[in-house]
């Protein structure tokens, strides 16, 4: 007996998916919070919340929601979770909704992170603030790095090569007992910088060669017109 399913059951099925997405999207809170999210920064659930004009309860309640329906994701940072659109897809989608409403595009993301620590920072032992995000959306550009699924990173022969040209010994990060390079969760940008091994091993360069300067009294650190001297195309 023939026991595959028919094109009508198919459509069907496809049909009650896309409801269930609909719907999930519909709510106005929740509506709220993707929106929000469109800047592509995460945040937290508290911070949904407060965009969602909803109780801390009833937030968890549609984020799960949204969740379900694979419309965000939850990101672990130490003891902080924040959620994000779920992928590139998700926001496309929401755009082009959003056209179709005739929709402001939402407001920016605005950190009240002091602006010292935002700029640059150390995060643990790498680089962070808006010059870690920058160098770390840079080294994607220049084709240096290349995004895994498992969310770490691996170089590309052009960048080890490069890397190593600039003086980051890749064999022996590479043989350091941890991760190798992942994307890390800013704190004031809310967007990915470098971390793992290679992060830290790319701060100790920037340290020796002159490209960054660690403050005596923080985490602060400050750009050097020898980095935008000397590299240009990853400290502009």
């Amino acid at each position: 007996m023939d026991t595959t399913p028919s094109s009508s059951a198919s459509s069907s099925n496809a049909d009650m998916q896309l409801a269930r997405l609909a719907a999930a999207i519909a709510e106005p809170a929740r509506a709220r919070m993707l929106s929000c999210l469109m800047d592509g920064h995460a945040r937290t659930a508290t911070e949904l919340a407060t965009v969602a004009e909803v109780a801390a309860s009833t937030a968890s309640a549609h984020l799960a929601r949204l969740r379900q329906e694979r419309l965000v994701e939850l990101l672990v940072q130490g003891k902080h979770r924040y959620f994000r659109l779920a992928d590139d897809n998700v926001a496309a989608a929401l755009e082009s909704l959003m056209v179709v409403a005739g929709a402001p595009h939402a407001a920016a993301f605005k950190p009240g992170t002091p602006s010292r620590l935002r700029a640059a920072r150390t995060c643990y032992d790498h680089m962070a603030g808006a010059a870690g995000v920058a160098l770390h959306d840079r080294l994607h550009a220049q084709g240096w790095l290349s995004g895994l699924q498992s969310g770490s990173y691996e170089l590309t022969p052009e960048g080890a090569i490069a890397l190593e040209s600039l003086g980051v010994e890749v064999d022996a990060v590479r043989r350091s007992r941890r991760r190798f390079a992942c994307a890390c969760l800013d704190w004031s940008e809310r967007r990915p910088h470098l971390g793992g091994a290679l992060g830290a091993a790319w701060l100790q360069l920037s340290l020796r060669r002159g490209w960054v300067r660690q403050e005596l009294d923080g985490r602060a650190l400050a750009l050097t017109p020898r980095a935008q001297r000397e590299m240009p195309e990853l400290f502009a």
